[in-house]
């Protein structure tokens, strides 16, 4: 299964990360395993190199391992932009767990 938490401080939704196959179907052929990915990369990208914004990933490949906090700081225009993109994911991600519950879990979580 492929579990996505939603980091959280008050209504900020400040990052997330992203761990597990989904175990939909063999590596290469899981459009589950897939469909997540995409999102979660297209979100990490447009906020990195697109925004041009320095939020700290960390990738561990061998754990299928992804995680995105977003720096502090940000002007409100980049702020809302930021939190539109991650309310996005967020709302994909709960669609596939609607469509795929066995292998799509979304958390939200506060942070510490």
């Amino acid at each position: 299964m492929t579990a996505v938490t939603f980091r959280t401080e008050g209504a900020r939704l400040t990052g997330f990360s992203c761990r597990g196959h989904s175990g939909f179907a063999q590596a290469g052929e899981d459009i589950v395993c897939a469909a997540v990915t995409s999102a979660v990369r297209l979100t990490e990208t447009v906020i990195n190199e697109v925004l041009g914004l320095a939020a700290t990933v960390r990738v561990r490949e061998e754990e299928a391992f992804l995680s995105l906090r977003l720096p502090g700081g940000l002007s409100p225009e980049t702020e809302e932009t930021c939190q539109a993109l991650l309310a996005g994911l967020m709302v994909y991600l709960a669609q596939l767990h609607e469509e795929y519950p066995a292998f799509v879990e979304v958390r939200e979580e506060e942070a510490s």
